[in-house]
């Protein structure tokens, strides 16, 4: 590929050594550093990038970003260095292999093993968007070893580097940058790429560590491959649920319902605990097909065939539609293709003379025609005289009155995350107009949105208003982001309350109310829907914290030693119960704060723990990082989370080391 030479210069620093390997962006060469101290790797980008001067402007420009991005579990970038038509990435040297070749040895990896191993990754990647970088290429070549076939504490996640310098800063592009067996659907479907698409890539890794394939693998293109990860689901593999469960968050096919790095880096080492003695599966060959996506139905227009003999491809779209397909009218298109409706009679025949002397010998003889007009006539005056009794002695339901101008209102109870609700409205009779205003108060901690409100049509009548906001951002839930199926559910954003403040939010939609009460029973009946779907226990996830979060619980390991830091987890407990793989908050902290903590508490302010064992742990300055101290057999930690301020974990034990 080049024509570089041991011992030749590489800039005014180094010297080429030997060639250690090739990709798809460049040669990856063992370089000796002029000053006294160890080798290093140096990754030559091909002699074509280096003739592109929008990606050498952005090689210079992301120097700085890359030199200061330093992580345990992120191999260094050393120097950027530009030699005439040669650029080179100078990063460590780390002499224990890819996870790839490791793979190839072994096949498969215990869960406990394949678990710390993306824990590890996750971490790199959490630390890596908390600096503004992403990956784009995360896959078992990337990932390095410090020492061979060992996961423990040893996991280097390379490349953030090329990621940078070929891609830019930019979440759009037109050029797509990846290997097709572990690009996020987003990024062969619109062209996006962002910290979720890393944990999405995260995920099909440790897929692939556990069954020793990748989910979409099989016969194909490159575009194949990658177009499955945005049309089928991925195979479920043999582990237990909630490992599955953890494994099948990270892949959704939604960004935006992906765990973040840190997130899912927490949960994954809580589940290699649990599934510590589970053995390596046997490698999983590849499916002989996939299951789609569970999508609406598609109608297809064409022309019918007037050959009444199936071919097989007729065959096979008569099994896509129904007999119940409805009506599709006069197409807009010349061509028109519909299923006959079975269901329909067939067309009269016409008749025939024998079918006519057969109905004449059926009808009886004193059935004529003036015998049919005298029939005719009496059904005639039956009706008549019906219809007059009903006018004069009939009653008739009395019509609705309209609703006059009217007020109300309707003040709720505080949510244990300090959240009180307040909702007064006043109709407007002659404009047939609700102007509605929401007051959202915090307690001890400032709270942000999105809250859920329901806002239903008027009593008798169907479909939901249109709703005008003011003061926040609104917009209709959607059930399948926030699992909660509610109809004329609106979510509002851009909410802000301060701690012992408050907001008012107004809102204006048109309905139309009848009878004095009406616009009180209204109100009643919007406030009691949006209680009902706030505290459905059907519905998992994290929608709507501020109004949805039960409680949280403090947890910590059983037994821990004395002189190291304690890992804290603070799981979130929502109407369903527990979400264990879905933590609030976790201690020691990597990356940004989840978006639950930021909305019930501002983030890690709103975070502290405090000692309830008698000075046998200490606490950092900030509240943040728990050490323990001295030998006991039992001590508690407390915290408080925003306006949870009495959470306790469960007694937990020091001991020295052995």
């Amino acid at each position: 590929m080049s024509n570089v030479q041991p011992g030749q210069a590489l800039g005014a620093s180094y010297s080429f050594v030997e060639p250690l390997g090739s990709g798809a962006v460049g040669e990856v060469w063992r370089v000796r550093p002029h000053d006294p101290g160890a080798d290093l790797a140096a990754k030559i980008l091909r002699e074509e990038h280096a003739q592109d001067a929008g990606l050498v402007e952005r090689f210079v420009r992301e120097r700085s970003v890359l030199l200061a991005l330093r992580h345990p579990n992120i191999v260094a970038v050393r120097d950027l260095v530009v030699d005439g038509g040669r650029l080179a990435i100078v990063m460590d040297l780390v002499p224990g292999g890819s996870v790839r070749e490791w793979l190839l040895e072994v096949g498969t990896l215990p869960p406990s093993q394949a678990l710390e191993l993306a824990a590890q990754m996750l971490d790199a990647l959490a630390a890596a968007h908390a600096a503004g970088t992403t990956h784009r290429d995360i896959k078992p070549d990337n990932v390095l070893l410090a020492a061979p076939g060992d996961a423990a504490g040893n996991v280097r996640v390379s490349d953030f580097g090329i990621a940078s310098v070929m891609s830019g800063q930019s979440r759009r592009t037109t050029e797509i940058m990846g290997t097709p067996a572990y690009m996020p659907p987003e990024l062969t479907s619109r062209g996006e790429a962002g910290p979720a698409g890393d944990v999405y890539s995260a995920g099909i890794m440790l897929y692939e560590l556990l069954s020793g394939r990748t989910p979409f693998a099989g016969s194909g293109t490159d575009f194949t491959i990658a177009f499955r990860h945005v049309s089928v689901m991925p195979p479920r593999i043999d582990v237990p649920g909630p490992l599955w469960d953890a494994l099948a968050a990270m892949l959704h096919k939604d960004p935006t319902a992906r765990p973040a790095a840190a997130e899912a880096a927490t949960t994954l080492r809580a589940l290699a605990a649990a599934h510590a003695s589970l053995p390596a599966l046997p490698p999983v060959v590849d499916p002989e097909h996939f299951e789609d996506l569970q999508r609406p139905a598609t109608v297809l227009r064409g022309i019918q065939q007037a050959d009444p003999e199936p071919t097989d491809a007729a065959a096979t779209v008569g099994q896509l539609t129904s007999p119940e397909a409805p009506d599709l009218g006069t197409s807009a298109r010349h061509t028109v293709f519909r299923q006959r409706r079975s269901d329909l009679p067939p067309p009269a025949a016409p008749p025939t003379e024998a079918t006519e002397n057969a109905g004449n010998r059926r009808r009886p003889s004193w059935l004529n025609a003036k015998s049919l007009g005298l029939l005719a006539a009496a059904v005639v005056l039956l009706a008549a005289v019906i219809a007059g009794s009903i006018a004069l002695f009939g009653r008739t339901e009395p019509q609705a009155v309209p609703a006059p101008d009217a007020t109300a209102s309707w003040q709720g109870q505080a949510t244990p995350s300090g959240l009180a609700t307040a909702r007064s409205v006043r109709y407007d009779a002659q404009a047939k107009q609700v102007h509605l205003e929401f007051t959202y108060s915090a307690q001890k901690a400032p709270l942000t949105g999105p809250f859920l409100e329901v806002l239903p049509a008027a009593p008798g009548t169907s479909g939901c208003p249109a709703v005008d906001f003011s003061q926040a951002q609104g917009e209709r839930n959607q059930p399948s982001l926030t699992g909660i199926s509610v109809e004329c559910g609106w979510n509002l954003s851009g909410i802000s309350i301060p701690a012992r403040g408050q907001v008012t939010v107004q809102a204006t939609l048109p309905l139309a109310l009848s009878g004095d009460d009406a616009l009180d029973q209204w109100l009643q009946q919007a406030a009691a829907a949006t209680e009902q779907a706030l505290a459905d226990e059907r519905v998992e996830g994290s929608a709507y914290p501020a109004q949805r979060l039960q409680d949280i619980v403090v947890q910590t390991p059983a037994r821990t030693v004395s002189g190291t830091t304690l890992p804290v987890t603070l799981v979130p407990v929502w109407p369903a119960g527990p979400d264990v793989l879905s933590p609030l908050y976790a201690s020691p902290a990597t990356g940004k704060p989840s978006a639950t903590l930021r909305s019930i508490a501002g983030g890690e302010a709103g975070v502290r723990f405090s000692d309830a064992c008698s000075g046998a742990v200490a606490v950092s300055g900030d509240g943040l990082v728990v050490t323990a101290l001295s030998v006991t057999p039992q001590c508690t930690l407390r915290a408080s989370v925003g306006n949870f301020t009495d959470l306790a974990s469960e007694p937990f034990g020091i001991t020295t080391r052995q």
